[in-house]
């Protein structure tokens, strides 16, 4: 494939996460040529290369379905890209493919801001596995974190709310701590007797560590059902994500004007309502100019919208290509 393609600017938007990748091609006036799905991009995992590698095969199929050999221009969303360090190594990695004449890598967190406004305008909290938050202005000014865990200050995500919910329910049941239903739902979950069995059984992985993950939506239906402990544990969430959303705001001097805060990820759009409710509560009281509104639109369409943006395209493609996804097509 060489450098540049034929005809009129094109954009590759790449929305790769860990556990799936969308990419697509669209052009500088907002249509959508062509998309494509693959697996996850876990450069930590696999390499560089081989992540690379997999995220080939979706890149030529959309290649071929939009009949075109390369783009002007690569937009590249990623996982895994948390570090300006990281996302300028996966750049340069990038550009030796030759998909594209120039190549732009953000972290993932900036595809679901950029999907969920009209333009490049706002702050993105993103609760999933993990959790992150980004923000940006029209001008270029940014705002992030590192968000490689406790290392870096993070608290919350998926994975840190089943851990201590873990956590409360051990100590709940030898002594060590108070009282709490997690105690008792979280082994239930995996039918087993006690918070003991559960212990032993994800020691000895007779219970898979990934399936770590599905005790997230029982601490909240044990929230829901008025447990204290874990109706903490959603408290302190809410008071991390307004944390980062306001910390965000006023670096990018956002705090005192009317700006879209963004909530995205699997937990923060699940529906969860002491989290909705706490998290605007708290955000109206800090940032009572903040937008709070949750992103559904897929994190591709923002990978297409920042390409679009660097090729100076303007708001009638901006929303072609936002008519695209939104309109329920993939």
């Amino acid at each position: 494939m060489g450098l540049t393609a034929p005809g009129p600017p094109t954009v590759l938007a790449v929305d790769a996460g860990n556990s799936k990748t969308d990419v697509a091609v669209v052009t500088a006036a907002g249509e959508v040529l062509a998309t494509a799905r693959g697996g996850g991009f876990r450069p930590p995992a696999v390499g560089v290369a081989a992540a690379l590698d997999a995220l080939a095969e979706p890149v030529a199929r959309a290649f071929a379905d939009a009949g075109v050999t390369g783009v002007t221009h690569v937009s590249a969303c990623l996982a895994n890209a948390d570090l300006p360090v990281e996302e300028q190594r996966l750049a340069a990695a990038l550009h030796a493919r030759a998909w594209g004449a120039s190549v732009a890598v953000r972290n993932d967190t900036f595809a679901v801001l950029r999907a969920g406004v009209a333009e490049p305008r706002g702050v993105a909290v993103v609760c999933g596995a993990g959790i992150n938050c980004v923000g940006m202005r029209p001008d270029g000014r940014t705002a992030r974190f590192p968000a490689i865990g406790r290392i870096s200050g993070d608290w919350g995500g998926g994975w840190g709310l089943a851990e201590e919910a873990l956590w409360h329910a051990a100590r709940a049941e030898d002594g060590r701590g108070g009282p709490t239903s997690l105690a008792r739902t979280l082994p239930a979950h995996f039918g087993l007797p006690s918070m003991y069995a559960l212990i032993e059984a994800l020691h000895l992985e007779h219970v898979d560590h990934h399936r770590r993950h599905e005790l997230t939506p029982v601490l909240f239906a044990t929230a829901a059902d008025g447990d204290p402990v874990a109706r903490a544990l959603v408290t302190r969430l809410a008071e991390e994500v307004t944390v980062l959303a306001t910390v965000a705001l006023t670096r990018l001097d956002l705090l005192e004007e009317q700006t879209p805060v963004l909530l995205g990820g699997s937990v923060l759009t699940a529906g969860h309502p002491q989290l909705d409710d706490t998290i605007r509560e708290l955000l109206s009281a800090r940032a009572p100019k903040a937008d709070v509104r949750v992103v559904t639109a897929p994190p591709v369409l923002g990978a297409a919208l920042l390409g679009l943006d660097r090729l100076g395209a303007g708001a009638g493609a901006w929303e072609r290509a936002r008519r695209h996804w939104e309109g329920g097509r993939s």
